[in-house]
């Protein structure tokens, strides 16, 4: 029976274990709001963890939207945010990029123009839909604006053998509309049946990159950090490869049936993000 909440822990290891908890990484679609709904629950429980003294960051797979828009998005929302306290996996795929190949300048980009600007304001230049206009990498994200001609021109860049850089793995993006969103991961499962090569890496969660650069920026130890979202397979894997405290929330992708037959539990399963809010004040009375 689940009544709200469910922890590997006991009740006394549980509040112990939470009271240590300083910082939350939270993802964003499916977790805080979902598509353009944002949760009703999601305020109130940011000026809980205010309150009580527990900062907090926005980590998101989905690279599509530029930080600036995002903050756009969040602020419409009526959620304030600043620029320190967003992380996407555009960003980390440029911070890959300028350490893995510190030459390189060009890219063709599978991406949309809001994420395209995130890079050409880190100082590269997207290359031209030309076999004439060879790039220096190939980088292919989740392209909400995707052409069939662009995603052939990165199949035939892939081909040539570029380094080839995924921003992340996601099969499907969460949505409220009655759609199917298909992801990055989904996109490159696609250039792989054509061309039989797979990503040179795949950035984002799970790769523990992310919550790394949340430590240093807060001053916090992996032990200290709650990451929560969704998604068993970026989330949760994520907590795991960094020594996080994970949590996974039902109000997004993953049910409870699909949970239970995860290979490694959660620390946490909750139903929402305010059911964290009421264990964590509790782990401080």
């Amino acid at each position: 029976m689940f009544n709200k909440f469910r922890s590997i822990y006991d009740s006394e290891a549980l509040r112990e274990r939470l009271s240590h908890i300083r910082h939350v990484a939270l993802d964003m679609d499916g977790t805080i709001y979902m598509g353009q709904s944002l949760f009703p629950y999601t305020r109130p429980f940011l000026q809980s963890l205010r309150e009580m003294g527990i900062t907090y960051s926005f980590l998101t797979n989905n690279p599509s939207t530029s930080i600036a828009d995002y903050l756009k998005k969040l602020a419409g929302m009526g959620i304030e945010a600043t620029k320190e306290e967003m992380y996407t996996t555009a960003l980390a795929t440029i911070d890959y990029i300028r350490t893995r190949y510190p030459d390189a300048r060009r890219l063709f980009i599978l991406g949309t123009p809001s994420m395209t600007e995130e890079f050409v304001r880190a100082g590269f230049e997207p290359t031209a839909q030309s076999a004439d206009d060879r790039p220096d990498a190939v980088v292919v994200a989740f392209d909400k604006t995707l052409e069939y001609d662009r995603l052939c021109r990165a199949a035939y860049w892939v081909q040539q053998g570029l380094p080839y850089v995924a921003t992340n793995p996601d099969r499907v993006c969460p949505t409220d509309q009655p759609t199917v969103l298909v992801d990055c991961g989904s996109i490159c499962k696609c250039i792989e049946h054509a061309t039989g090569r797979q990503p040179d890496i795949v950035l984002g969660k799970p790769d523990p990159t992310m919550l790394a650069g949340v430590q240093t920026r807060y001053g916090v130890s992996a032990d200290e950090v709650a990451m929560v979202g969704d998604r068993i397979y970026t989330d949760i894997e994520m907590a795991f490869n960094a020594g996080a405290f994970g949590v996974l929330v039902l109000s997004g992708e993953t049910t409870l049936d699909v949970a239970d037959k995860a290979p490694r539990q959660p620390d946490l399963i909750a139903e929402n993000i305010s059911v964290l809010g009421e264990l964590l004040a509790l782990s401080r009375e």
